[in-house]
């Protein structure tokens, strides 16, 4: 039975909720140390220096809403993972093994830019809750 709270039926639903709770947290990590200006000035340096880059130029109020629209996803998807069904185990190892990429590119590019990234502070918290998702996926389907 799906209850409020860390309780549920398996394991795998704990660690979702808790790395979906550390996306919203690095979320609001990048909006308070102003990501979108690092990332929009990135992506038109590359434009400038390479004459084409292919990723765009993203409105603060765009990418923000929509952030916050995948968390509130995230959190809504939790009964299903809860559930444990086939599907929802490939989304959480994906979504896992995706935010272990963010995460470590962030602190990682923190060494390679000299300085401290948008969202370097909420990144080690992301990576132990994607790892923690992505081995309850892998172990729950030995």
């Amino acid at each position: 039975m799906y209850t409020i709270g860390l309780i549920f039926k398996n394991r795998d639903a704990t660690a979702w909720i808790l790395m979906i709770s550390a996306m919203g947290i690095h979320v609001l990590d990048e909006a308070l140390t102003d990501f979108i200006d690092f990332y929009n000035s990135l992506v038109q340096e590359l434009r400038d220096g390479l004459g084409f880059f292919p990723a765009p130029i993203i409105p603060y109020g765009a990418w923000l809403g929509g952030l916050i629209a995948v968390v509130i996803a995230g959190f809504a998807l939790t009964p299903l993972v809860d559930r444990g069904r086939g599907f929802f185990w490939i989304l959480t190892i994906a979504m896992g093994m995706n935010m272990i990429a963010k995460a470590s590119g962030i602190m990682l590019g923190s060494l390679l830019f000299g300085r401290l990234l948008p969202g370097f502070w909420s990144s080690p918290f992301l990576l132990a809750a994607a790892l923690f998702v992505v081995v309850r996926g892998i172990r729950g389907k030995r």
